[in-house]
């Protein structure tokens, strides 16, 4: 209980201090004039101001507050490299029961794990978490705080006022003294890059705790291919060129061979993500005459700002002969031996819509297409009543890559086109609009070209399941056949029409190699918390995939159907970096956070970096390695300005109370008042009357 004197005048405090004045004044003279009584009429004039500035007795019931000390762990990835787990959690353990002493005395500990799991900011933040954890503590409160870390903190501040209270900060450090380790950093790392072209990425093999100088194998692989194997100088700066082989993400890795006696291998490897650009998609579009169908597929390719498109319209075929002069003629020739012999392997994809073979082209430039096609190419037939006449493309060299001849007959009866089995697991026509339904809900056909000796994939049948759309591959490339022309009237909108861009759309970008489209594919991105695992497959099952973590720790990982051809599994992304998938020959990569997180940038434990920090504060730094049950004796100060000794931690011991009663007491209030002023009076009067 504490006792105090409060005042609240009566009157304004100027009239108070001029009425102070005037009695002030009066007293003087009375005790100057020697005036009988003059010391008891100055005490009565005194009591009437005290009267009027009210003062008040107050009696206050105050409960002390506990000292607040933070203990933050540090439980980033950096904490998992060698045995800094087990002495952070030994030197907890000693360090709590070395702090329940104060608990005596009044201390509350509070104890905050920091970093830990994915969703933590890139680095490790301990002061971030110290702010956190003492948001509701008042400064005057804080007596400390103490750091189980192995030194390597990402968000100190500039100053340490910034902390934002006036204690004693320390660090008790993990890891031993020496510690070798090797990493490698990159040094330019190129966002973009055009599809085909290559780009240039600059990086340094560096050894902390070993002798520089040495000679460094480095295995360079591309979406989990090796593209590379170059030796490297420790220390020296270095670049590789890395071929850009599709568009989206192509993910770079460089590793470098291990190092003797090292912490951990997980930062022998960094990683660059650059984002594969297409120049353009060229496509050849060779249509035999004009028909209802044609502009379908040219509005299709033309709508596709990625596509470069050559169109060409045999009008006049070399037998239509009518005597026109040729400098009257303002047709365009056909340029076949530009296109087909001198720039082929320029485009991506050749369209045959609808045509037949009239003499335009020779035999020699069917044998060039063919062999592009084996080479990599893309080749789409999409046909018509021409491909059972005498001038049908089969009939040309195509004919070995072409996945099915004709009869020489047509069905012509109303139908709907179906998905074979393989094709509702095909990418190209996995889950296309309207094949839920049975029948499809989309526009019917009325002709489909017979076919025979059928071989590639059937993804699409009609009435007797005669194949409408074949899919094969051919050597490095692709070949597609389309053996109904009805097409069309999805695109017109007959009956409801059909999905019609989405088939051709992804059956073009199928037959150009986009990744997302492939059969055999394995896929993984992180979605919020989660990294989701996809496999495509043409199979019924597949075996379960290899999860490699950022870490280097392998787990196994069992895929479920979401639909046919696809397996899908989600885990939690619980460590930042980049993760592997592995199936059999695929590979699949993803990366939770930054491509190269600080956490694994520098792993060496060091007292260096908070040492002169945490000095501002008056605190010390440690290793755990170093001392006796791995934590200094911790010491209660209370009047020193020294918090820190060669085997001891001080604290800064606060006396902090709150107020939780008050009482008053009002001296001139009433009779008590009354009598106080009345007393006054009567001596001054007694006193004068002798």
């Amino acid at each position: 209980m504490n006792l105090g004197l409060a005042f609240d005048p009566l009157v304004s405090l100027p009239l108070l201090i001029a009425a102070g004045a005037v009695a002030g004044v009066v007293a003087l003279l009375l005790i100057f004039a020697r005036t009988r009584g003059a010391w008891l009429r100055s005490l009565a004039l005194a009591l009437a101001v005290l009267a009027l500035a009210n003062p008040s007795l107050t009696r206050e019931e105050r409960e002390p507050l506990p000292t607040v000390v933070a203990v933050v762990v540090d439980k980033s990835t950096s904490q998992q490299f060698g045995d800094r787990t087990q002495m952070t959690e030994a030197a907890r353990a000693e360090l709590e029961k070395r702090l329940d002493k104060l608990k005596e005395q009044g201390a509350e500990i509070r104890f905050i794990d920091a970093g830990a799991g994915a969703g933590e900011v890139d680095g490790t933040r301990l002061f971030t978490a110290l702010s956190a954890g003492l948001a509701d503590v008042p400064p005057e409160r804080v007596a400390g705080a103490i750091f189980l870390t192995d030194g390597r903190v990402h968000d100190i501040p500039a100053t340490m006022a910034a902390l934002g209270f006036h204690a004693p900060v320390h660090a008790i450090i993990s890891g031993h003294e020496g510690e070798r380790d090797r990493r490698v950093a990159l040094t330019s790392t190129p966002r973009f890059g055009i599809v085909g072209q290559r780009q240039t990425i600059g990086y340094r093999v560096e050894d902390e705790g070993a002798p520089a100088g040495a000679r460094v194998p480095v295995t360079v692989r591309r979406d989990g291919a090796v593209v590379a194997r170059p030796v490297v100088t420790a220390g020296q700066p270095a670049e590789i060129d890395v071929e850009i082989t599709h568009a989206g993400a192509n993910i770079v890795e460089i590793e470098a061979a291990g190092l003797d006696g090292e912490l951990t291998p997980v930062n022998n490897r960094a990683a660059v993500s650059i984002d594969g650009v297409r120049d353009k998609l060229r496509v050849l579009l060779v249509s035999g005459e004009p028909n209802v169908g044609e502009r379908t597929w040219r509005n299709l390719l033309k709508s596709d700002a990625n596509v470069d498109l050559v169109h060409f319209t045999i009008l006049r075929p070399p037998e239509k002969q009518d005597g026109t002069p040729i400098n009257e003629l303002s047709l365009i020739a056909f340029p076949t031996r530009e296109l087909f012999q001198q720039k082929i392997k320029d485009f991506d994809l050749i369209i045959f819509d609808r045509y037949a073979q009239t003499g335009v082209l020779p035999m020699i430039y069917f044998d060039n297409i063919v062999r592009y096609v084996e080479e990599g190419g893309a080749l789409l037939v999409a046909a018509g009543a021409d491909y059972t006449s005498e001038g049908s493309v089969f009939n040309t060299p195509l004919e070995s890559i072409l996945p099915a001849g004709p009869t020489g007959h047509l069905t012509e009866e109303p139908f709907r086109a179906k998905l074979t089995s393989a094709g509702e697991r095909h990418p190209v026509t996995r889950a296309l609009p309207g094949s839920q339904n049975d029948p499809p809900s989309w526009a019917r056909f009325f002709r489909v070209i017979d076919s025979r000796g059928v071989r590639g994939t059937s993804v699409m049948d009609g009435p007797n399941k005669e194949p409408i759309l074949l899919l094969d591959r051919i050597g490095q490339g692709r070949v597609a056949l389309l053996l109904s022309d009805q097409f069309w009237l999805w695109a017109r909108g007959f009956e409801g029409g059909g999905p019609y861009i989405d088939l051709l759309r992804r059956l073009s970008h199928w037959l150009m190699k986009e990744p997302e489209l492939e059969e055999e594919r394995l896929s993984m991105v992180a979605r919020g918390p989660d990294i989701v695992v996809e496999r495509q497959t043409m199979g019924d099952s597949v075996p379960p995939v290899v999860i490699t973590t950022p870490t280097g720790a392998t787990r196994t990982l069992d895929l479920t159907a979401a639909e046919p051809g696809l397996f899908r599994a989600t885990f939690p992304a619980d460590t930042l970096g980049l993760w592997r998938a592995a199936n059999g020959d695929l590979t699949a990569l993803v990366n939770v956070g930054p491509l190269n997180p600080r956490e694994f940038a520098e792993v060496t434990s060091t007292t260096q970096t908070l040492r002169a920090p945490l000095a501002e504060t008056g605190g010390g730094v440690w290793r755990m390695a170093d001392l006796p049950g791995g934590v200094p004796r911790v010491v209660a100060v209370r009047s020193s300005d020294r918090f820190a000794g060669e085997d001891w931690l001080g604290l800064s011991m606060r006396e902090v109370s709150v107020v939780r009663g008050l009482g008053l007491f009002r001296l001139f209030a009433g009779l008590s008042g009354l009598l106080i002023l009345m007393a006054g009076i009567a001596a001054a009067w007694a006193r004068e009357g002798r």
